[in-house]
């Protein structure tokens, strides 16, 4: 019986006891790919579209309904002893952040859509 692979280290810290697997690239997870390498299309076709600081905005949007949603699915198998069908208190508190953060974009993008119009 093989031992388990050793995971990689995290980018954003060390930890003792975690090495990089020999000879294997780091998995993409693991990775800090800038927004605007990673999002690259959707920026580009957004930012045409919107212009630059909507198109932005639109694609920070999409990503946090990304959140929301696995946050939310997240909440559907991580329970808590509290009650039947209730998610823990930090994935529902991270759902309210993150709706809050949604609200806000919403809002910006509002604001420079009636300040564009009003030109």
């Amino acid at each position: 019986m093989q031992p388990a692979p050793i995971a990689a280290e995290p980018t954003h810290g060390s930890r003792a006891g975690l090495k990089k697997p020999r000879g294997s690239a780091a998995p993409r997870y693991n990775t800090r790919m800038s927004v605007f390498e990673d999002h690259r299309e959707e920026l580009e076709h957004y930012e045409q579209m919107l212009g630059r600081q909507r198109g932005r905005l639109a694609v920070a949007l999409d990503l946090v309904t990304n959140a929301l949603v696995l946050a939310g699915q997240h909440a559907v198998y991580c329970h808590t002893s509290r009650g039947p069908g209730t998610p823990k208190r930090d994935v529902e508190l991270l759902g309210g952040e993150l709706a809050k953060a949604k609200e806000l974009i919403q809002s910006v993008m509002e604001d420079l859509r009636a300040a564009s119009s009003t030109r």
